[in-house]
């Protein structure tokens, strides 16, 4: 993932804030200064209720500060109550730290699953060429779910450090000479903070890694499945998964066994720090005996955060090239919007591509002369591998050839014009499978405002209107149930009943009815030319039978030579059109 040397922890850690910090929006941002100040509130009130237990631990004792307030000489019951008070303030300051902290962290999530998802759904085809589906899949859900926990992290250090400066400034001024041992104290706590930071470092990078491989292994599991059973390889995937697992099993044993180590570490040289103390308390003449109570009970305020601290830590590498990877998809390039006023083109308009050059396949591929006349259907053929879904990617407008030149009619264009003009398109492959939960949902994805007579009537162009009748639940057969589960041929048919209410201006079928049968894949196809007679139809298929339906065909041969073939009045069409044009115009 990230092959770059670690840097040292404590400039990774900075680096790792300052670009969380870069990551939070205005309204966040104001809301973790509240967050700050509330801590430090929860903080004040927190060490003022240690010194206020000091008359009640050793009564008609006073501390050499506080006047009125730390009067020894106030009844216990008043003390016991100034002390409930001021303990109540800390339970409630800290309890409303803790929502807007918990508002923080889910808003976080929140945002950075939405940034780097609107980032993928922007992002250009050619720079996702060399990503997996298991990397992305994981950079969207378990990848951001460690930055999140890296981020409360951040929230509970943040706690501890100020409850810390707090303590300790509370605890020089009830006696400045027993703060002498707090340059040691931090000392100690650097080096617990650093031991074993290198190792953790190493540890959390792969098991990001990991992750990423189990992704990939539990990838379209049912489809997976039956291609391992039929090769008889279950003990061979079994063993696989195993392997992934048992790394995934150590990094996550050796990151808890870490934090155990550090925290060890912490208890310990807290151990020996407060024993410190309390010897040079004892030796070190003129010290007060109540002063001496105060001190502990401020310094006892931070034992609980040594076990949460180093588990912060550990959190927070863990966070770092989780958010690395994030940030590489952040830094993605979108597709741009042509910003070129676009004329909307007759209806009925013919495209003529007359020139274009696209790269893959690697040779480049060379289209030129090509007629789309709305209404008509063409057929792309080729060997796999050839370039045809390139070439398809190019149509649609989602990936920018090397050369291009067309005209709409007898207007000449350029290719950001050609993409704002197929931006009403559709296109459907073959591994595309509906997510909605419905059948109702999925086609009401493409046209929101169809009415269940116009959904009906789609079903039936594509021949899967009696198998929901069938279910018995019609419109909202479930698509992933185990009991309505409609089959990879139904699935291409709702799919293309979709393209149907959309309406585009071209339409690309990439291997989108390979699922069905011959005679289906005809009656399908015809019922889409007839129900879209101003759309450009191209299908992109191995089988021959379309040919019959197609109203020219593209082939690309061996040698990336292109030739079309169609019906003879196919130009006369063209032309007829383009007159058409100009008389309307």
């Amino acid at each position: 993932m990230m092959s770059a040397k670690p840097s040292p922890a404590p400039e990774r850690a900075r680096g790792l804030l300052r670009s969380l910090l870069r990551t939070l929006t205005g309204i966040e941002l104001a809301e973790t200064a509240a967050y700050v100040v509330l801590s430090l509130g929860a903080a004040f009130a927190g060490s003022f209720a240690a010194v206020l237990l000091v008359p009640l631990v050793q009564p008609g004792h006073t501390l050499p500060f506080g006047g009125a307030l730390l009067n020894a000489h106030r009844s216990v019951e008043m003390q016991a109550a100034i002390f409930a008070a001021a303990m109540s303030a800390f339970a409630l300051i800290r309890w409303q730290a803790a929502r807007l902290g918990a508002r923080l962290v889910g808003r976080f999530g929140m945002n950075l699953r939405r940034r780097v998802h609107a980032g993928l759904i922007d992002a250009p085809l050619t720079s996702l060429a060399d990503s997996t589906s298991a990397e992305i899949a994981n950079v969207l859900t378990h990848n951001v779910e460690v930055i999140v926990q890296g981020f409360s992290a951040l929230q509970q250090l943040l706690i501890a450090g100020i409850s810390a400066a707090v303590s300790l400034g509370f605890a020089f001024w009830v006696s400045p000479p027993l703060m002498l041992a707090a340059p040691l104290l931090a000392v100690f706590g650097l080096i617990a903070s650093r031991a074993y930071g290198r190792e953790q470092a190493l540890v959390c990078r792969e098991y990001v890694k990991d992750m990423t491989r189990l992704f990939w292994h539990s990838e379209d599991f049912p489809r997976r499945l039956r291609h391992v059973r039929s090769f008889e390889k279950e003990n061979v995937e079994k063993e696989s998964y195993g392997a992934i697992t048992a790394r995934l099993c150590y990094g996550y044993r050796r990151q808890l066994e870490l934090v155990a180590s550090g925290r060890l570490m912490m208890e310990l040289l807290a151990a020996i720090g407060i024993a410190g103390l309390f010897v040079l308390a004892h030796r070190w003449h003129g010290i007060d005996q109540s002063s001496l109570i105060a001190v502990c009970l401020l310094l006892g305020r931070l034992l609980p955060y040594l076990v949460t601290t180093r588990q912060s830590f550990q959190q927070l590498r863990s966070a770092t090239p989780a958010f690395a990877l994030w940030q590489r998809y952040m830094s993605l390039d979108s597709v741009r919007a042509s910003t070129v006023p676009l004329r909307t083109p007759t209806p009925g308009s013919a495209l003529h591509i007359e020139q274009m050059r696209l790269i893959p396949p690697a040779a480049g591929l060379d289209v030129g002369d090509l007629l789309l006349v709305p209404g008509d259907l063409t057929l792309i053929s080729g060997d796999s591998g050839i370039g045809k879904s390139s070439l398809v990617d190019v149509l649609a407008g989602m990936m920018t050839p090397e050369t291009f030149a067309a005209r709409v009619g007898e207007r000449s264009i350029d290719f950001d014009e050609y993409r704002e003009l197929v931006r009403r398109g559709a296109y459907v492959s073959q591994n595309v499978r509906p997510w909605q939960h419905s059948v109702r949902e999925c086609l009401l994805w493409a046209k929101p405002e169809a009415t269940d007579e116009m959904l009906h009537g789609v079903l039936m162009d594509v021949g899967l209107d009696h198998r929901l009748a069938r279910s018995g639940q019609g419109l909202d057969t479930a698509l992933h149930s185990s009991s309505s589960r409609l089959s990879g041929g139904e699935l291409q048919r709702l799919l293309l009943a979709q393209v149907i209410l959309r309406q585009p201006f071209l339409a690309l079928l990439d291997e989108a009815t390979s699922a069905l049968d011959t005679a289906s894949e005809i009656a399908v196809l015809s019922a889409l030319k007839r129900r879209l007679p101003q759309t450009i139809l191209i299908v992109v298929s191995h089988r021959s039978g379309v040919a019959a339906v197609a109203d020219q065909c593209l082939n690309i041969e061996n040698n990336l030579a292109m030739t079309v073939a169609g019906n003879s009045d196919q130009r006369r069409k063209a032309s007829l059109l383009a007159s058409s044009d100009r008389f309307k115009s």
